[in-house]
């Protein structure tokens, strides 16, 4: 697949049922597992139901209901899924970072951090809210939380585990083909916790390696660009609307030393890279930066970033020029 942004993607059905990695078909068939033993149960249950009801009184050995429905039939069912799941289980993928690639994912209020190691200058690039890892190999989450407790669930390809504040969690995560798979917070954390969702983005290894390489590079310049004072204008207004007090943008005099302070927002070196903006509701293109730049509360009550409710149209157009340049 390309790593263009805004060509069209769908991601892949948020379903326990729709696996595309090894660990996720295991899990699929514990689903199926369960829904078919419920189902049989369920209908043998109705179909005791009915014979009783249409049968003339008759004695019933009660005793032998008892220990028969009662008492055997679950021990002997319970015992085969319990050696059946035991065997199944062992064979998940061991949740450690040894020999495989690792992303360091940090939950927020509401959205997720994510850190990619460069193996060429060997230091770190940020991202948000997105997760991109090659093709049919296995890529470990270092998962932690800033703020409360959170969970990463993406069910196309693994189970969910929690994040917790002041610990790191682990959860091994492979992609058998290309597409994007969203995930979504699993465990209630405010007032945004419907709208804190991550998607993962799966590519064949070369494609990966061009996107990581890139994402190692500072931001794009403005020089030489056909709307050259149109970016000016809007990378003035990013500063100027102090937006480096909770942003970085690797590469920009006066935004990237803001690092050590840039705590509550999203690395923007590569903004228009992502498929989403504001963790899911948006997808990524001039219109909706400058409507989230506008008025984050009208699309996220509760965020954390403010209204740039002082902004002329002209202004704001020309600063979601400049995000969307950010590729």
């Amino acid at each position: 697949m390309s790593t263009a942004v805004n060509q069209p993607v769908s991601a892949t059905a948020q379903s326990v049922l729709h696996p595309a990695g090894p660990d996720a078909a295991i899990i699929a068939d514990f689903a199926w597992v369960l829904f078919g033993g419920g189902a049989l149960i369920f209908i043998g249950v109705m179909a005791l139901l009915v014979l009783a009801v249409r049968r003339r009184p008759e004695p019933v050995n009660a005793r032998r209901w008892i220990v028969g429905a009662g008492f055997a039939f679950p021990v002997v069912v319970l015992s085969i899924l319990l050696v059946w799941s035991t065997w199944r289980s062992a064979e998940l993928t061991p949740q450690t970072s040894k020999g495989a690639f690792t992303v360091g994912v940090t939950a927020k209020m509401w959205w997720w951090e994510v850190r990619y190691h460069d193996p060429t200058s060997g230091r770190e690039i940020a991202s948000a809210n997105e997760i991109r890892i090659p093709v049919g190999r296995p890529v470990y989450l270092g998962l932690t939380s800033s703020d409360v407790i959170h969970s990463l669930w993406i069910p196309a390809l693994n189970g969910k585990i929690d994040t917790v504040p002041g610990r790191v969690t682990g959860l091994t995560l492979q992609a058998d083909k290309p597409g994007v798979y969203r995930g979504q917070c699993a465990e209630y954390c405010g007032e945004q916790h419907a709208r804190m969702t991550l998607h993962v983005v799966a590519m064949p290894q070369d494609e990966f390696d061009r996107w990581l390489a890139n994402e190692a590079r500072p931001a794009a310049s403005t020089a030489g660009a056909a709307d050259q004072q149109l970016l000016e204008r809007g990378r003035a207004a990013f500063l100027e609307q102090r937006c480096q007090a909770c942003h970085t943008v690797r590469g920009i005099d006066g935004v990237e030393d803001a690092r050590k302070n840039a705590l509550l927002g999203p690395d923007l070196t590569h903004v228009s890279s992502r498929l989403h903006i504001a963790a899911g509701p948006l997808r990524n293109h001039r219109g909706t930066l400058a409507g989230w730049v506008a008025d984050p509360q009208a699309i996220k009550p509760g965020a954390r970033m403010p209204a740039a409710a002082d902004l002329d149209g002209e202004t704001l157009h020309a600063l979601a020029a400049y995000l969307e340049h950010l590729k």
